[in-house]
This record gives structure tokens, C-alpha cells and sequence, in this order.
């Protein structure tokens, strides 16, 4: 399976539609090279905004453009956009209603080695409870280019939260994607699996793992974690009758709580939410630190057949 890195599939559609459109602005935090946007610099100065290790000013200085409408991407760390500027984010944006997407680069725990000061595990929660503000987290490069067609048609500003590593490729170049519906793998009907980001091809992966012990799962994409595809839980809580989220993120506040808070109130089956629980995550590779939660596709299945025993 080819693979490829949401980062270079942002910076690439960024940069073709912004050398058309005078009004795309990518405003970075002394981070060019790590979102991949140094081409961008290059080729459309005028277009390009650096503003150093500041990212609560970049956040300022983004809806001040957008205020005189620019259409304003701002590039950097996940861990310090979500956090340092969550206030900036909520007024100059949110409160603001200022055009500006906040491409979160190297989210969850991206950073590997550089550990939980460049983790980010807690922006889902956040940012979801900002209002008039849209989080999204793509699963594979061709997803984040239809996104960022998307994204250009919005007025809404948004966090957009991606990884660092290239991750497999599972959707065509043509995808269509629309923002708020979730896509749907499969037709399972004992269990349902939600998951975002590149826990995406993992879950499939897990499906697929339970389909030679006769278990059939429904894997949902939800790439929107806001406006979270309601209808299309409440459809899986009744077919399958057990729900499963699977997130890089805190076990609190994030994917698991939002489609928990729907489930709940609309139609309440066995749930479970993995992720990460209320430890120090320790530093390591994604793959050692996803095995070491559970969150391989092997450990979504033992929590799986665990869940389906108890409906």
C-alpha cells in the first residue's frame, strides 16, 4: 500500500491553488520546514507570512488578514497551536468569525521522541468546545486535498489537526468529501467502529483481522469531529448495537465523549473509547506507542471481541 504524508498533500494543494488565487495567505510560526510549505515561501512571497516562534501572535496576526478578507492558513505544531493560542483561537477567530484554518501539523504524539511537551492529546476537547468553529482530523493524503478544496468554499474558521509520518493511502485521488458526514467502510453489523485521523487504516485493518473470525464491523470514518455526523451514529448504534471509537487523543473530552454524548441521549448501547488514558505517555516511535495502549489494530481487536461479549 503506497503511503504518503497529509503534510506534503496540504503544502502541494496549497501552494497550486494559492498561484491562482492572490487571496490565499499561509502564515507560519518558524515552522516551514516541518509543514512543508518552504516551496510556498519561495514561489509566492508576497503570499507568505513568518512570524517566529509565536504562535499566539501568528493566530492574531491571521484573523487581522482574514478581517480584510484573505483566505489565511496557518501552518505549525498542533501541541503549541492548540494550546498556547487556545484563546486566541476562541476570540480573534471563533468569537470573530474570522476566515482563518489552523493546519495543526504533527498532532497526537507525532513528535515521538521530543515526548509530552510536543504531544498534542487534548486539542480534540478543546477545540470542540469552542463555538462556530470547525475540527477536523483527515485520515490519508487524498482526503486532505479534498479537504482543502472544502476548506476554500467555507467562511468558517477551523483546526485542522494532521500527522507527521506518511501514513498508507486508502481513498482514490477522486474523492468527494463533505464536511460534517462521515465516510463508511463495510457493512458490519456486530460491531461499530469509529475512528479519525490514522487510526483510520487502522480500524479497517482490525476489520478486516475480525472478518476471518466471522465478526463483520462497520468502520466509520469520522474525519469531522465537528459537526459531528450525528445521524450517521445513531444508524450504527442500532445496527450494530456496540460502538467502538478509536482516537490519538485523551480518552477524555475527545472523539469517544463527543459520539458517547450522542449515543447516549439517542440510543444508548455498550461503548467503549480507546485512547489514551491518564498517564505520561512514554517517548517512542507510533508503533511502539500505540501497541503499548492497545491502539494497534491487533489490540482493536481483543477490545473489540472483549465489547461484542458483553452487549
Amino acid at each position: 500500500m503506497n503511503k504518503e504524508s497529509l503534510r506534503s498533500a496540504f503544502a502541494d494543494t496549497i501552494l497550486k491553488k494559492a498561484q491562482s488565487d492572490k487571496e490565499i495567505i499561509v502564515v507560519c510560526s518558524d515552522s516551514r520546514g516541518s509543514g512543508l510549505v518552504t516551496d510556498f515561501a519561495n514561489e509566492l512571497p508576497s503570499q507568505f507570512v513568518e512570524i517566529g516562534i509565536a504562535e499566539q501572535n501568528a493566530v492574531t496576526v491571521s484573523g487581522g488578514l482574514a478581517s480584510i478578507g484573505k483566505k489565511v492558513y496557518t501552518v505549525g505544531p498542533a501541541s503549541f497551536y492548540s494550546m498556547r493560542s487556545a484563546e486566541q483561537i476562541k476570540v480573534d477567530l471563533a468569537y470573530s468569525k474570522n476566515n482563518v484554518k489552523i493546519i495543526g501539523i504533527s498532532g497526537g504524539i507525532s513528535y515521538g521522541a521530543l515526548g509530552s511537551t510536543h504531544h498534542s492529546l487534548q486539542d480534540y476537547a478543546l477545540m470542540r468546545a469552542i463555538p462556530d468553529l470547525l475540527v477536523l482530523s483527515p485520515s490519508d493524503s487524498n482526503q486532505m486535498k479534498s479537504l482543502v478544496d472544502e476548506l476554500l468554499l467555507t467562511t468558517v474558521p477551523a483546526y485542522v489537526r494532521i500527522g507527521r509520518e506518511a501514513v498508507p493511502v486508502i481513498y482514490p485521488e477522486d474523492i468527494k468529501i463533505k464536511i460534517g458526514k462521515a465516510i463508511k467502510w463495510f457493512d458490519g453489523k456486530d460491531i461499530g467502529i469509529i475512528a479519525s485521523g490514522q487510526m483510520v487504516h487502522r480500524a479497517i485493518e482490525a476489520a478486516e483481522l475480525l472478518k476471518k473470525d466471522n465478526i463483520s464491523a462497520t468502520v466509520l470514518d469520522m474525519f469531522t469531529i465537528k459537526p459531528l455526523d450525528k445521524e450517521t451514529i445513531i444508524e450504527l448504534a442500532k445496527s450494530c448495537g456496540c460502538i467502538l471509537t478509536v482516537e490519538e487523543h485523551s480518552i477524555y473530552g475527545g472523539l469517544g465523549s463527543a459520539v458517547s454524548e450522542v449515543v447516549v441521549e439517542n440510543y444508548p448501547v455498550p461503548m467503549k473509547i480507546i485512547g489514551f488514558t491518564d498517564d505520561d505517555i512514554p517517548n517512542g516511535s507510533d508503533t511502539e506507542v500505540f501497541e503499548s495502549f492497545g491502539m494497534d489494530a491487533n489490540g482493536i481487536v481483543m477490545t473489540a471481541k472483549t465489547l461484542i461479549s458483553k452487549r
